[in-house]
C-alpha cells in the first residue's frame, strides 16, 4: 500500500498545502493513521479512500492550528497603536493595590483579638452572627458591636487612604477612632 500511493497522496498534499516538507509530513501521519486502524481489526473496504480521508482531515487539522497560531508581528506596529496591559497590571496599579491591602490589613491586625475574630469570621469565613456567638463563646449583641467596630475602623483607613485624614493607616489605634 505504502509504495502504491505514496507519490500520488505525496503530491496531492503538496498541492493543498503548498509546501512540500509538511506535505510528506502529513502524508507520513496518514498513512500511521490508517495502518494502525487496519491493524486494529477496523474493516477498511476502500483504503485508498480512507488513506485520501484521513489525509484531507489532518490538512483540515493542521489549517486550524495554523489560524489559531496566526498573528500580526507586533514589533511592525507603530509604538502608538500598542495596547497597553490591562489596568491591573500596570505597575504604578498594582503597587497603589499593594499599599491599600497593606493599609487594609495592618488595621484589622490593629482590632483587639476577639473583635478581629469576630470581623474575619464574620467577612471571610462568611458566617451569621449567631455562628460566631456559638463559636466564641459570646452574646450575638457582642459579636455585632465587635464587628461594628472593626466595619468603622475599615472606613477610617478608607479614608485615610483617599486622603480625608491625615493618619498613617499601619498606625491605627482603633481604641481612640471608634465611637463607644
Amino acid at each position: 500500500m505504502l509504495e502504491r500511493y505514496h507519490r500520488e497522496l505525496l503530491n496531492f498534499l503538496a498541492r493543498q498545502v503548498n509546501d512540500r516538507d509538511t506535505a510528506a509530513d502529513l502524508a507520513q501521519e496518514s498513512f500511521v493513521r490508517v495502518l494502525t486502524a487496519e491493524s486494529s481489526g477496523q474493516a477498511v473496504l476502500d483504503m485508498r479512500a480512507f488513506l485520501y480521508r484521513t489525509a484531507r482531515n489532518l490538512v483540515i487539522d493542521q489549517h486550524r492550528r495554523n489560524e489559531v497560531r496566526r498573528h500580526d508581528d507586533l514589533d511592525a506596529w507603530p509604538e502608538d497603536q500598542h495596547l497597553p496591559a490591562p489596568q491591573h497590571l500596570q505597575p504604578e496599579e498594582r503597587l497603589a493595590s499593594q499599599q491599600v491591602i497593606r493599609a487594609y490589613v495592618a488595621t484589622i491586625e490593629a482590632l483587639p483579638a476577639r473583635c478581629r475574630e469576630a470581623f474575619v469570621l464574620h467577612v471571610f469565613d462568611d458566617c451569621s452572627h449567631a455562628r460566631i456567638a456559638q463559636h466564641m463563646g459570646i452574646s450575638v449583641s457582642m459579636v455585632e458591636k465587635h464587628i461594628v467596630r472593626a466595619m468603622v475602623a475599615c472606613k477610617l483607613c478608607e479614608r485615610r487612604l483617599r486622603g480625608q485624614g491625615g493618619r498613617d493607616p499601619g498606625k491605627l489605634d482603633v481604641r481612640r477612632e471608634t465611637p463607644r
